[in-house]
């Protein structure tokens, strides 16, 4: 591993002040980072253009022309006139001018590739490529590799085409050490090249089909290290966490399910029957039930926790906030009614009186389940027989609480874990984000459910919509009206903040006209917003001026109108959410998205779809394909549990279905890797890179 491991700066070409431009700007240390660093996207250079065919339109354009005159404008700023049989096209210089003026003599013929663009009427190139016309890349006939860069490597000389050279010299010293990573077998099965032939082509294809071998080699690779590193996490795991068995369905889960007013739909049962058969099993559970909003996620919780208690052990239900968690609590306790199952409330509000004989009843089991926030893994609170925890939101809990519930299981042995979300999850970002956890999808809405009608609007529209507020108020309905930030921001002062707005509606729904407006935000202290949330969820307050705080699990049936100022300025999954907040009632209900003047396209394309579907499987897709998995909402704090650097979630769906499969097998055939063939397997997995965090072991 010589040349791979040196530092980049003694690569030819880059030296101590470009390699720490490389470190900075890409975090390319050594030669291995360097090779690894791969194009985005190719440019065919194989064409010469006649100057009169080109367009300010085209993103590059190769041309080849004689130089007819060259003129200094100034020490920065060269013009240079060149002419083909079609026309002429200037070329402007303002940096290494002198060089320049010396190389493009008049009369001598050159290669230029660039982008073409229009200035004062005229078509110009912007320090375009040179390059004599048989050292050119046409002469070559080959695609050119285009790398991600920034102002500050270009400034600092590290053009598109320094990195092509760079990229040269270091394949040609490394090349020879890079050593297949995956068994024969699996590349002949799968149709994979050699990974020599795939680094080498990726950067400098010989052609087009080249390249798409070398493409598919490395991403398959790629997300076939990323799940056999999960799913080995998984199998280790699942062999060292003894589970406790829950062999019985038991009397308090059918007291529950006979009682229920309406049945339960296909996708709630198909659920519950996974988690059933999770549970009788001899291992401990990790199960992630991804629902929609609105799906039944909370009666699968019930019914799975009552299987707990019918098996002599307790369950609690963790929720991120203290009202998600009294809402839980208020809808289980009626779901309980018919069991005769004691159920408790436990979060940071709970009085000192209330707290002792809460507690009590924990130690002894008299309380079969308890529903919380993180106050449920306090040092203080014991559990008798903890057997199931379910936590709802679970990206909003850090590692070090989830540790504390992890140790609270029976008799030194973890509890079953449901971890419950409410934010669709592209499969393919589930499988890696949860790729150790086994997944559930509730896919299907209950009967009777009502689409949102969702709209969108401009400022011009605003009188409009206070109006419709109005009347749906004079109806007995409730709104919500939501902002992006909580208070002006100087540098975004057009974009819609929850003082601001909490002016606006008090001066559209006076007081006296009996409008009760009511406002919550994160700066508020906890007892503020739990007054002022509590206000609207029992009807005290007709419109709750909020940030994205209300964003998760506020259940008030009553209100039929959720309106999103500045709409552009939030993802989609996350307005997704937001519109989840109404519809939860017997009436028809409105999301109204209010657009900004400055709305970019991008943005409209994100709010138009909004109007277009309410499934949030297809906008969580969608959303990732415009912004990139690792800025999801609610997903994952820090993104990716592995930095891809070639293959996208977004578009490598099936590659990855594939690669996943592939691990599987592999595992099956040798779970601990420790046959000779999975030895290079054993080698790539030893690489700091793999060394996942473990996103659904709560420890």
């Amino acid at each position: 591993m010589g040349e791979l491991k040196s530092d980049i700066q003694f690569l030819p070409g880059v030296g101590p002040k470009r390699a720490l431009l490389l470190k900075r700007e890409l975090e390319i240390n050594t030669l291995e980072d360097l090779i690894h660093f791969y194009p985005f996207r190719y440019i065919d250079r194989s064409s010469i253009s006649p100057i009169a065919s080109v367009s300010p339109d085209v993103a590059y354009v190769q041309v080849q022309g004689k130089v007819v005159s060259r003129n200094l404008i100034s020490i920065k700023h060269l013009s240079v006139m060149v002419e083909d049989a079609s026309g002429r096209m200037e070329m402007v210089f303002f940096k290494g001018v002198k060089w320049t003026f010396d190389k493009l003599e008049p009369g001598r013929e050159f290669i230029f590739f660039g982008k073409p663009q229009l200035y004062n009427g005229r078509l110009n190139m912007v320090h375009p490529e040179i390059d004599a016309p048989q050292n050119s890349p046409a002469s070559m006939g080959v695609l050119t590799g285009v790398y991600p860069s920034t102002e500050k490597l270009k400034s600092g000389g590290v053009t598109g085409k320094v990195m092509c050279k760079l990229q040269s010299a270091a394949l040609a010293l490394c090349l020879g050490e890079i050593n297949e990573n995956l068994p024969e077998q699996i590349r002949k099965t799968h149709g994979l090249c050699p990974l020599r032939y795939a680094m080498q082509n990726i950067h400098f294809p010989e052609n087009p089909r080249a390249l798409e071998l070398a493409t598919r080699r490395l991403k398959f690779e790629e997300l076939f290290f990323l799940q056999l590193s999960l799913l080995k996490q998984r199998y280790v795991r699942s062999r060292a966490a003894n589970g406790i068995p829950m062999p019985v369905v038991g009397a308090p889960f059918h007291a529950c399910y006979n009682a229920l007013p309406y049945s339960l739909t296909g996708a709630q049962q198909r659920v519950i029957k996974e988690i059933r058969s999770d549970l009788a099993g001899g291992t401990q559970m990790n199960r992630l039930l991804q629902g929609d909003v609105g799906s039944g996620k909370t009666m699968v919780a019930v019914l799975s926790c009552l299987i707990a208690v019918g098996n002599g052990y307790q369950a609690c239900i963790m929720a991120p906030t203290e009202v998600l968690a009294q809402q839980h609590y208020a809808n289980i306790q009626k779901y309980l009614a018919p069991t005769g199952v004691r159920c408790a409330l436990l979060t940071g509000s709970t009085t000192r009186k209330e707290r002792k004989p809460l507690l009590a009843g924990l130690a002894d089991g008299s309380i079969g389940i308890v529903v919380g926030t993180h106050a449920l893994i306090e040092d203080t609170v014991q559990y008798k027989a903890l057997g199931l925890a379910v936590i709802d939101e679970q990206h909003r809990f850090g590692v070090g609480q989830r540790a504390s519930l992890w140790s609270k299981g029976h008799n030194g042995r973890p509890p079953h874990i449901l971890v419950m979300t409410a934010t669709p999850i592209p499969r393919t970002l589930a499988m890696t984000l949860y790729g150790d956890l086994e997944v559930s999808v509730i896919d299907e809405m209950p009967p009777g459910r009502k689409p949102v009608q969702t709209m969108l609007i401009g400022h011009n529209r605003l009188p409009a919509m206070y109006r419709f507020i109005r009347e749906q108020i004079a109806a007995g309905r409730q709104a919500f009206v939501v902002y992006p930030m909580i208070f002006i921001n100087e540098k975004m002062e057009d974009i819609s903040n929850v003082e601001q707005g909490y002016e606006d509606i008090l001066k559209a729904f006076p007081l006296e006209e009996g409008y009760k407006v009511a406002i919550v935000h994160g700066q508020q202290s906890n007892d503020d917003k739990t007054f002022n949330m509590r206000a609207f969820v029992e009807g005290r307050a007709h419109i709750l001026v909020s940030t994205t705080v209300i964003e998760v699990g506020v259940d008030v049936p009553n209100a039929s109108v959720m309106v999103i100022m500045s709409a552009q300025r939030f993802g989609l999954s996350q307005l997704h959410q937001l519109r989840g907040r109404v519809g939860r009632g017997a009436e028809k209900s409105y999301c109204i998205l209010v657009k900004d003047p400055k709305t970019g396209a991008d943005a409209l394309k994100r709010l138009e779809l909004m109007c277009a579907t309410e499934d949030g499987f297809e906008i969580a897709e969608q959303d990732m394909k415009m912004r990139g998995p690792g800025d999801l909402e609610g997903t994952q704090q820090s993104g990716l549990p592995v930095n891809l650097n070639i293959a996208s979630l977004a578009r490598d769906g099936l590659l990855l279905e594939e690669a996943r499969h592939c691990a599987q097998s592999v595992l099956d055939d040798d779970p601990q890797l420790q046959s000779p063939r999975n030895a290079p397997l054993v080698q790539e997995l030893r690489k700091d890179k793999y060394n996942i965090k473990d996103y659904s072991n709560i420890s």
